[in-house]
């Protein structure tokens, strides 16, 4: 998730900050140890809590995403709104189950003994959201923070103000601020927020950004789960279906105008292939959006001006194939494409996070998996493709967060899947049952019996305890 800001830092002035939101951990901590946040009721009553406040406010939320990233309704709705509904109703149905104490198996050497896992909140939960998502992005996690029987405290993006503005109000509205509170600001508030002595972080944005919220997470020792970004291919095979192939690229590409976490990133195509699938794809642009995509209401913008010029000055006109031009006025950019990329080109070397999109050609397939491999694990790989030994060599020759086979970004929407990135590209996964466990310790009890005592374990050790042991232990 490629949200880059100036780093963060933690010098004297935010100290007073830092003062402050200790004293909301500290009562949010508090409140979770009195144990008021264990019974499964309280959690359920939260969610569906949470479920009328999003209702209350869907308008405003929906107007308030169209003002940030002039993001259509429909995909306000289907992506933030929606999706929160959704993901509140899963788990709701599931979390009587989920919360129950798991019997597990237990070893011949504990013979008698009974093996369990009670799953326990953390305490205080930080989450940070982007603003490419500001709403969906801080309200799942959400959900699973309240699942789990955690407090917590949300800071949305300052980049999306409007949103943020709105889900400090409902927020506030609905839940006492021992309980969730919203922190909105910019770098002074999150970096008075990591660094102070919470129970868990959960951070959605860029990797630079990412690596400072892990370092200071690591002065209280606290865990975190990171969300961030990358390259994320998409390979198209000569055996693909070239017209589902560019409608799906296309769609995954330029939804949110490319400020997508698991967008595809780059296209990597056979070299046979290539000029048919830029053609399609070309048309594809034209009949979802128009001839003229600033006026299509189905186009959103860039989030501000300074993302605006970073993504202008990754298009080389002289590679353009379709679009490159934009208004900074209007954080208008055209839906793009690039071809005759190399990936030693400037769009190459660092995640796009925008209506850009470079495609290179291969030959081999085994070179094309070679130069992905080189590079950081990305979240996300798409393939499309109709050979099965293609698709089989391509998911076990890489490794990536998550993708899909012949479609983009759909995997994200599964509650049977974990999303999450490994490597640079991020750790830990939530969604449905994911999020309830990653905001979850998982607390390992041994129940032993009271009848069985194996007294050949204690001393005086002797040779004939250690043969028996030895029986067992092999």
């Amino acid at each position: 998730m490629s949200e880059t800001k100036a780093p963060i830092q933690a010098p004297n002035e935010v100290q007073s900050a830092v003062q402050t939101v200790v004293k909301v951990i500290r009562a949010q901590q508090q409140f979770v140890r009195s144990g008021a946040t264990r019974p499964v009721e309280f959690r359920l009553r939260q969610l569906e809590r949470l479920k009328a406040a999003i209702a209350r406010y869907e308008t405003r939320i929906l107007e308030a995403l169209q003002q940030d990233l002039r993001k259509p309704e429909l995909e306000g709705y289907s992506t933030e709104v929606g999706y929160a509904y959704d993901s509140i109703g899963y788990v709701m149905k599931r979390l009587k189950q989920w919360v129950k104490p798991e019997r597990v198996r237990t070893p011949l050497t504990h013979v008698g003994s009974s093996s369990y896992i009670y799953r326990e909140p953390y305490g205080s939960a930080l989450i940070i959201g982007p603003f490419n998502y500001p709403f969906m992005l801080v309200i799942d996690p959400l959900i699973g923070a309240i699942a789990a029987g955690n407090a917590a405290i949300v800071k949305p993006s300052e980049y999306t103000p409007h949103v943020s503005g709105v889900i400090a109000e409902m927020l506030g509205e609905y839940f006492d601020p021992g309980y969730i509170q919203v922190m909105e600001g910019g770098q002074e508030v999150t970096s008075a927020l990591i660094h102070a002595p919470l129970d868990f972080i959960f951070f959605t944005g860029s990797i630079q950004v990412g690596k400072i919220v892990m370092a200071a997470a690591a002065e209280h020792l606290v865990p975190v789960v990171l969300e961030l970004g990358g390259k994320s291919p998409c390979i198209v095979d000569h055996e693909a279906d070239l017209d589902l192939a560019a409608q799906r690229i296309v769609w995954g590409k330029f939804l949110n105008t490319g400020q997508t976490c698991v967008a595809p990133d780059y296209v990597l195509v056979h070299e046979s292939v290539k000029a048919e699938l830029i053609a399609k794809m070309k048309a594809q642009i034209t009949a979802f959006y128009g001839e003229d995509p600033q006026q299509s209401p189905d186009y959103g913008r860039i989030v501000n001006e300074r993302h605006w010029n970073r993504l202008m000055g990754l298009v080389d006109s002289s590679k353009v194939a379709v679009g490159g031009t934009g208004e900074r006025e209007d954080l208008y950019l055209a839906p793009t494409i690039m071809e005759n990329v190399s990936w030693e080109d400037q769009v190459m070397q660092e995640e796009i996070f925008g209506p850009i999109l470079p495609v290179l050609d291969y030959q081999v397939l085994d070179t094309a998996l070679r130069n992905i491999g080189e590079r950081p694990k990305p979240l996300a790989l798409y393939l499309f493709t109709s050979n099965s030994r293609t698709e089989r060599k391509v998911m076990e020759s890489v490794s990536f967060g998550g993708g899909c086979i012949n479609d983009t970004i759909m995997h994200l929407v599964s509650p049977y899947l974990p999303f999450g990135g490994v490597g640079s590209s991020g750790m830990g996964a939530y969604h449905g049952r994911y999020s309830f466990e990653t905001f979850s310790h998982r607390k390992s009890v041994l129940k032993k019996s009271t009848r069985v005592n194996l007294s050949f374990i204690y001393p005086p050790y002797t040779a004939g305890k250690l043969k028996l042991i030895r029986r067992f232990m092999k």
